[in-house]
């Protein structure tokens, strides 16, 4: 199941950056499970990553490897996390970069690995190892929708987003894709997102944007408050377009290309929500006029969280009371409750401390039938406001969760 436009929007090719996806059957035979990313010489490239402390390998690998070099590949396997798998999980990861950087004639730390499935099993080294001389001759620049299905898990969808604008003259691209459907609850990013731009960024601003973008996208989104362990996202400016250069928060472009970036890094993030594990509902739990961000965020995620209120979503029952429920037991500052105001949508259900006098179980149940869901909760006593997406809780998520391995 998954919710929204089942359509992938038209992906732009960024220039300097060539893709290739193919098949290592490191799961199921002969379906493409590894992508490989070729950027341009001198790209800059950020990224965020899981605080799982149980983070994989090629988390810790792509760390320490972005610290040391200039990127020139990332290589994307799915089917398997190489998580949980201890000093064979790093040496396998670090021979999965050895190998790449021998066939693209780089260094070693010039590329990064990403890993995304089962966790607790060793790769098979010998299938991933043999599919990589296969990716040098399909690397192609309009390769990103071959991508976004390459990087798929449990998904039922690929997912992506582009976004181009003109500026002093010159057509400005950011392409993006992302992974995940459960296991989602991010600490940092998305279980795996990738974006790149042509525009020229210095690297210390291209972090600063994509840490603050990650934070108001994938750091914002929760299908059963679950951190990965693979969590990583990717950040990538070539620089071919040279009219277009951000150095500094200071200059003109900064404004208007963090808020297209911003626009699609939710966009991508959005749609992790909308192809959930056996999601029917997408939901928005909005906090309002809350004393802090923090406390905001604490409210809207003990809702988001909540499994009766997830499961009561996922049978449209209007059944109010497990909403009030959960913002009471949030763990936060005692408030005022005749101050505050719950809604489903436009229909107000909760003031004045209980049931809304204008509240129908008609209107509530009209709400409830929807597909798209906004929970508002009205703190009236600050002025911080924090949006949280989420899902319902069906009984195919437990299907899906309870059969991953068979």
């Amino acid at each position: 199941m998954a919710t929204g436009n089942p359509n992938l929007a038209t992906l732009h090719p960024v220039s300097g950056v060539k893709i290739s996806t193919v098949s290592a059957g490191i799961k199921t035979p002969g379906r493409n499970d590894l992508v490989v990313f070729e950027l341009a010489e001198r790209s800059s490239v950020a990224g965020v990553f899981t605080k799982n402390r149980f983070c994989a390998a090629p988390v810790t690998l792509s760390k320490q490897h972005l610290s040391e070099a200039s990127v020139r590949y990332l290589v994307v396997n799915t089917g398997n996390a190489n998580a949980g798998t201890g000093e064979q999980g790093m040496k396998d990861a670090k021979a999965t970069c050895e190998r790449l950087a021998e066939i693209m004639e780089v260094e070693a730390n010039q590329v990064l690995p990403f890993s995304t499935g089962v966790i607790g099993e060793n790769l098979p080294m010998d299938r991933l190892l043999n599919a990589l001389p296969l990716v040098k001759s399909a690397l192609v620049e309009d390769g990103w929708v071959e991508a976004a299905s390459g990087i798929m898990t449990t998904d039922t969808r690929p997912k992506g987003a582009s976004v181009q604008f003109e500026y002093q003259g010159e057509t400005i691209t950011i392409t993006g894709l992302s992974k995940g459907a459960g296991m989602i609850k991010p600490n940092m990013a998305t279980m795996l997102g990738f974006i790149a731009t042509d525009a020229v960024i210095a690297p210390d601003v291209l972090q600063g944007l994509l840490t603050e973008t990650a934070t108001k996208s994938f750091n914002r989104i929760t299908v059963d408050s679950d951190t990965s362990t693979n969590d990583s996202c990717i950040l990538v400016a070539t620089g071919q377009v040279e009219a277009a250069v951000i150095n500094s928060e200071q200059d003109p472009l900064f404004a208007v290309f963090k808020a297209h970036l911003q626009a699609l890094m939710i966009d991508l993030a959005q749609a992790i929500i909308r192809d959930g594990e056996g999601a029917t509902k997408f939901v928005s739990v909005q906090v309002e006029n809350a004393v802090s961000q923090d406390e905001a965020l604490e409210i809207a995620y003990t809702v988001a969280h909540s499994p009766l209120v997830k499961t009561a979503l996922f049978a449209c029952d209007p059944n109010w009371g497990r909403i009030l429920a959960a913002v009471g037991r949030a763990n936060i500052a005692p408030f005022d409750l005749n101050k505050l105001a719950i809604y489903l949508d436009d229909v107000c259900i909760v003031e004045h401390g209980g049931r809304a006098l204008s509240y129908s179980e008609a209107d509530g149940q009209d709400v409830m039938n929807r597909e798209d869901i906004t929970i508002r909760i009205d703190m009236a006593s600050g002025e911080a406001s924090e949006t949280v997406w989420t899902s319902d809780l069906s009984h195919d998520y437990v299907t899906i969760n309870a059969e991953y391995r068979t």
